[in-house]
């Protein structure tokens, strides 16, 4: 679950990043890690405060609604304060966001936990402004792909180990709420006290982590290898963007890949443990979670090879169809059918953000900056499109409720056919040097 955020920067002459490299890469780790918990902790907190699915869904969006209202300023504290202290201030959020576990359990307040991802998020968007272009200037030019494909696999590897340590850690103690109904209002608020400690464990470790981090990234804040960073973009150079249709399709498609994906992982885990899916337990069908999170890992590898041999657009327009079929059979059957074509979705949505995101820009010169940074604040879609298919499935159960991401891929689909050939290059404007 890697979204990417991209600046334009100066390098240093005659510098490859030396020790610096492996350091910043291992943050592609951490924030993998850290997001993709959130996948466990909707329903461990639909479990606890006995929430419905609409309900649930909000923890995505107080999650990525910092990704649109973080973007700008964090693009701002970088071109202030540089790369490695920007990194630092995002570590220390993110901290700070972990450390928040701690007092929403206590309270045992549904609102606590939101605002606690909200803040993690936060730390998590000024981290990925950093930390992205560094991958891509610090080395050679040549080998940046390179770079990124091996930070984008740590992601994915993060986000591969996350559901099976939350699952152990969180999962595994919230298999049975007691029925409200028969319990006093004091005794609701002693289990739920107890229980929501559960949720706040592995924020807590991971809030160790990130001091240790940010310690390290504090020592490192004076390397001669970073790069300097330029003046953000403004508002009105941005969104001026959109009139490029392809730019404007591919935010469109940005914005609905990254709500279709975390709406699929959101409510996997209720969708997997219901009777006529696998009737899995609570802490199994989290567990089930990693096997999405990793089919995108490995088909990362193999979408590098098809990538390099034909068309990008035609490969993303394929895919999204093969998601589209997946996702069908998952709502129109039950048990092992139902639920496997469902895990499957992850194998093939690998290579579609990163495709979505090449193809938005191509062609755009100087204002690829820019373009980036639109791009980036498309990942708002993560918040909006999982509440609305969690209030679908309250309705007419999450089966069905699946069909809403299905439709997502099949503009996606449309995009990545429309976009099968290379876009004209843009020769009309002088250079725009950002960092969105």
């Amino acid at each position: 679950m890697e979204y990417v955020a991209t600046g334009a920067t100066t390098a240093p002459t005659g510098k490859t990043g030396g020790a610096l490299m492996p350091f910043v890469i291992i943050l592609f780790f951490a924030w993998g890690f850290s997001t993709c918990l959130v996948d466990l902790v909707a329903p461990a907190l639909k479990s606890l405060f006995a929430l419905s699915n609409f309900e649930a869904g909000l923890t995505q969006f107080a999650f990525f609604i910092g990704y649109f209202v973080v973007s700008l300023p964090a693009s701002a504290l970088v071109a202030k304060i540089g790369y490695l202290r920007s990194v630092v201030v995002g570590l220390l959020v993110m901290t700070a966001g972990c450390l928040l576990f701690a007092p929403a359990a206590s309270a045992g307040v549904f609102w606590g936990f939101l605002g606690a991802l909200f803040v993690l998020a936060s730390g998590i968007t000024i981290l990925q402004v950093a930390a992205n272009p560094l991958v891509a200037i610090l080395g050679k030019p040549e080998t940046a792909s390179s770079r990124l494909t091996f930070a984008q696999f740590l992601n994915s590897f993060g986000t591969f180990l996350a559901p099976f340590v939350g699952a152990h850690l969180i999962l595994r103690h919230i298999e049975k709420v007691p029925d409200a109904a028969t319990l006093s209002a004091a005794q609701l608020a002693a289990v739920r006290h107890t229980q929501a400690h559960a949720v706040q464990t592995p924020y807590l470790i991971v809030a160790g982590v990130l001091v240790a981090l940010a310690i390290l990234f504090w020592l490192l804040r004076k390397n001669a290898s970073a790069p300097a960073a330029e003046k953000p973009v403004s508002l009105s150079e941005m969104f001026g963007l959109l009139k490029h249709r392809r730019l404007a399709f591919a935010v469109a498609c940005i914005f609905l890949y990254v709500g279709a994906e975390v709406s699929i992982g959101t409510y996997m885990t209720s969708y997997l443990s219901q009777p006529d899916t696998l009737g899995l337990p609570l802490a199994r069908a989290g567990g089930m979670v990693a096997f999405y999170w990793g089919g995108a890992m490995v088909g990362r590898l193999i979408g590098a090879y098809f990538l390099a041999r034909l068309s990008p657009g035609k490969v993303l327009a394929g895919c999204a169809l093969i998601v589209v079929a997946l996702i069908v059979t998952s709502a129109f059957s039950i048990g092992i059918p139902a639920g496997y074509a469902l895990i499957a979705v992850g194998l093939f949505n690998s290579v579609m953000f990163p495709t979505i995101f090449t193809l938005g820009i191509e062609g755009l010169g100087a204002r690829t900056p820019a373009a980036s940074g639109l791009l980036c604040m498309a990942i708002v879609g993560g918040a909006v499109i999982p509440p609305l298919t969690g209030l679908l499935g309250d309705h007419v159960g999450l089966g069905l409720a699946f069909l809403l991401p299905a439709l997502c891929y099949v503009v996606i689909a449309a995009f990545g056919w429309s976009a099968r050939r290379p876009a004209a290059a843009v020769l009309d404007e002088a250079p725009v040097v950002v960092v969105p």
